[in-house]
């Protein structure tokens, strides 16, 4: 009984010697980093031009990613319903926008069973340019 109370007290002390079960913490340098609120347009934030019709397209472009998912198809069967190529949908699916305009888009939601509305209205503020947005009514 002695021989173990010796090794497991020599071990005890091997132990805290390698730094094991202190309750010292090591010290971490700690980096502020500077956060800012979004606009809720992220290319806006970017200062990208053209800023709303590039987020219209992106929400038009995440429906219509939706609605291929929700309907399980494929990009080959979603490209012979837009009349184009499966290369093209991979492109809108991950959002590699350039080449499609916001009116096609809206076309290929069309074709997809989904009904888009455009709505002109007077803006709050008249002397300002007004919106140009995206609003979903009903989810897919």
């Amino acid at each position: 009984m002695d021989l173990i109370r010796e090794r497991f007290k020599r071990a005890e002390e091997e132990h805290r010697e390698c730094g094991y079960g202190s309750r010292k913490r090591k010290s971490t340098v700690t980096k502020k980093i500077k956060v800012e609120e979004s606009s809720g347009n992220v290319f806006a934030d970017l200062g990208l031009p053209n800023a709303e019709e590039r987020l219209a397209k992106a929400d038009l472009a995440f429906r219509i990613t939706e609605t291929i998912r929700a309907r399980h198809l494929t990009q080959t069967a979603a490209a012979k319903l837009f009349e184009t190529d499966q290369p093209k949908v991979s492109r809108l699916v991950r959002g590699q926008l350039a080449g499609f305009s916001a009116d096609r888009l809206m076309h290929f939601l069309t074709l997809l069973g989904r009904d888009v509305e455009i709505i002109v209205k007077l803006s709050p503020h008249p002397r300002r340019p007004g919106h140009l947005r995206v609003i979903v009514q009903v989810p897919v």
